[in-house]
């Protein structure tokens, strides 16, 4: 029964949040490489964007793999969609794609 309610809760967040990253903690004191990188990468676009820190929210750190089909953290979503992980993201920035949808995503 809890599973189906973590569920929701991921629905919830990613539903309610036109930009969110799911990540190892804070953008303020990332506790992983990558979480540290994609988070400078979208720092750098300019806009607000929530987050989960998954070390402390251990049911959404189990349950948001099978979710989103994708194994690894961080994820960063941007309006529903999972966009990848730090590598995309850090792609992305390189090639100039990602402020544009960022910037989008937020309606600035």
């Amino acid at each position: 029964m809890a599973e189906v309610s973590v569920i929701e809760t991921i629905k919830q967040q990613i539903g309610s949040n036109p930009v969110i990253l799911y990540m190892k903690g804070t953008p303020q004191m990332p506790q992983c490489g990558f979480s540290a990188r994609t988070v400078q990468a979208l720092i750098s676009c300019g806009q607000r964007f929530a987050y989960v820190d998954i070390l402390a929210n251990p049911e959404i750190r189990a349950n948001l793999p099978s979710y989103s089909d994708w194994p690894t953290f961080p994820q960063l979503f941007v309006k529903g969609e999972l966009v990848g992980g730090c590598d995309i993201v850090t792609e992305m920035h390189e090639a100039g794609e990602l402020e544009p949808l960022i910037k989008e995503a937020v309606g600035a």
